[in-house]
């Protein structure tokens, strides 16, 4: 006869997290298992049946010059847009903890930093195109204000276009990394500070010594996050241009490329799968170089 106090002490919670399990089961880990096997496979949304074609999809992908663009773009949009995202949060984070500059209306400075990721990317994207048309609103005033002696194709400029995906990209995440910044300071006793001004440390060995060491398990998290989300990098991209990364293919991306595929006449499945599959092994294989070099190596972990 089932105990009912034992099983309510031991498996009570497990009704808890059902839900989140079945859930991940479902929307998570199977389409992960069925995007691999796809890949392997000649599906295209035109037919009912398929074939198994091995690694035919990743010979052709690798052979595609495309594909070698796509994955060169979306690193240069990550590291471009990652690197002043969290050198400027960091040194935002610095300022607004720091005890002795005391800075006023940090909770409001703080949500206006933040009020940009609130935002949908591609509305975002949506707005900045239709500021750098031909006839939007920067021509029509570096025009009038004789800055420039006609309009230009501000969208058919490669370096233009590349530089406004990675300052959109910036803009919309510094201040999520702010915050997540902010927490991990806030969380260092201050008494490692104090000790550290009573042995006559100055603010970069601090720094160098107390604050970073102390913030790796939360660097970890905002590098793999964001080297998740720069890996997927796709609606601003894609909503800003023509979606097909123009001009020149400058800013076509993974998750752009795995969509032509997909979009394309036939709708090639498999070969989109590819794709994908390359993406989350690329990913997965950063991450964990992420997790190594930024381990706690005292510890042995």
């Amino acid at each position: 006869m089932i105990n009912l106090s034992k099983f309510r002490r031991n498996y009570y919670g497990y009704f808890f997290i059902a839900p989140f399990i079945i859930t991940f089961l479902i929307f998570g880990l199977f389409p992960v298992y069925n995007t691999v096997a796809l890949s392997f496979t000649d599906a295209t949304l035109m037919t009912k049946t398929y074939d198994n074609v091995g690694l035919q999809n990743f010979e052709r992908l690798f052979a595609d010059k495309v594909f070698m663009t796509a994955i060169k773009n979306t690193w240069i949009l990550w590291i471009l847009n990652f690197i002043p995202q969290i050198g400027i949060a960091m040194l935002l984070s610095i300022w607004f903890t720091n005890a002795r500059l005391n800075i006023k209306g940090v909770g409001v400075l703080r949500a206006l930093y933040f009020l940009p990721n609130l935002l949908m990317p591609a509305a975002v994207a949506s707005l900045f195109f239709s500021l750098f048309s031909f006839f939007g609103p920067v021509n029509q005033f570096m025009v009038q204000a004789k800055f420039m002696t006609e309009a230009m194709h501000f969208l058919q400029n490669k370096e233009i276009t590349r530089g406004l995906v990675i300052f959109i990209q910036w803009w919309a995440w510094y201040g999520n990394t702010i915050i997540i910044l902010m927490a991990g300071m806030t969380a260092i006793p201050i008494s490692l500070y104090e000790a550290a001004v009573v042995d006559g440390a100055n603010a970069t060995q601090m720094f160098l010594r107390i604050t970073l060491p102390l913030l790796k398990p939360i660097l970890i998290y905002v590098f793999v996050t964001s080297l998740v989300g720069g890996m997927q990098m796709f609606d601003i991209p894609f909503m800003l241009t023509d979606g097909r990364g123009s001009p020149s293919s400058s800013i076509l991306t993974n998750s752009i490329l795995m969509y032509m595929k997909f979009g394309s006449s036939k709708g090639h499945i498999g070969a989109a799968s590819a794709v994908g599959v390359m993406v989350f092994l690329m990913t997965s294989v950063c991450a964990l170089a992420i997790f190594y070099f930024l381990r706690d190596k005292d510890s042995g972990k």
